[in-house]
């Protein structure tokens, strides 16, 4: 099949896991195969225009999970599916993780409903990968178990102290890491790229941004990036969502702060 297609997508399971939290997961088949971690689905809301673009939590055999936040009118209409109703979606879209080797340690590093994005990535590396999440209280608190399974060490931190430990992500980050992989809040993404750069490692970021078209037509989803002495645009739907952090520009005008 080409690099991606559209798929009318028989939902299997469909549950609320979080206040707010949906968890859901269709039969995919080719979608499914020709995914990779990081990437993400255009999904069509019935008596909207556009798409909604919601990251792969996890893909089975011939199956994507989804785990996203109701938070609009289109995210709230999704959330309302059953199982044996069908979504129409776009899939797979965009740039995800460079997994590289999965015998290093590594650590994954995960904010609020950015924290899905990370599940299906962290799997190969078993308990050589850290996942760290944070979470605003422990009511927010979403897939920890799912990391424990696939043998991950995890690390919870919540904002009040009410779960795990009280504090920010990148205060509980392992000593012994190789590469960081995040996806979450601006602010959160650019202290975990401050503190890659302090240690001299690698770290891939999974940006998060309001997207139209999904396929880099539009243009609405433009971030800056450093390129050589000087920045360009880059567009998250197409040229990310995942972009070393290096060339992310989180200065004024570069990353939309969320």
């Amino acid at each position: 099949m080409k690099k991606y297609d559209v798929r009318l997508c028989r939902i299997e399971r469909a549950e609320q896991i979080a206040p707010g939290i949906y968890d859901v997961t269709v039969e995919a088949g080719e979608l499914a195969k020709a995914a990779r971690p990081g990437q993400f689905a255009h999904i069509y809301v019935p008596g909207k225009t556009l798409r909604r673009p919601i990251s792969i939590c996890e893909t089975g055999s011939g199956t994507l999970r989804f785990v996203f936040q109701a938070k609009g009118e289109g995210t709230r209409i999704l959330a309302a599916s059953r199982p044996g109703e069908s979504w129409d979606i776009l899939a797979p879209l965009g740039n995800g993780f460079t997994l590289g080797d999965t015998g290093r340690n590594v650590c994954f590093v995960g904010g609020g409903i950015g924290v899905p994005p990370l599940l299906e990535a962290a799997k190969p590396f078993g308990e050589r990968a850290v996942v760290v999440t944070g979470f605003r209280s422990r009511d927010a608190v979403i897939l920890q178990e799912d990391f424990k399974r696939s043998g991950n060490r995890t690390v919870l931190c919540t904002d009040d102290g009410s779960a795990g430990f009280h504090g920010l992500v990148t205060d509980c980050l392992p000593q012994r890491c190789e590469e960081i992989f995040a996806c979450g809040p601006t602010p959160m993404l650019k202290a975990v790229a401050r503190a890659a750069a302090a240690r001299g490692i690698p770290c891939q970021l999974s940006l998060e941004e309001r997207m139209a078209c999904g396929v880099g037509a539009c243009l609405g989803c433009a971030v800056r990036l450093k390129d050589g002495g000087g920045w360009r645009f880059g567009h998250v739907c197409k040229d990310g969502p995942v972009f070393d952090s290096r060339t992310v520009d989180f200065e004024e005008g570069g990353v939309r702060h969320g």
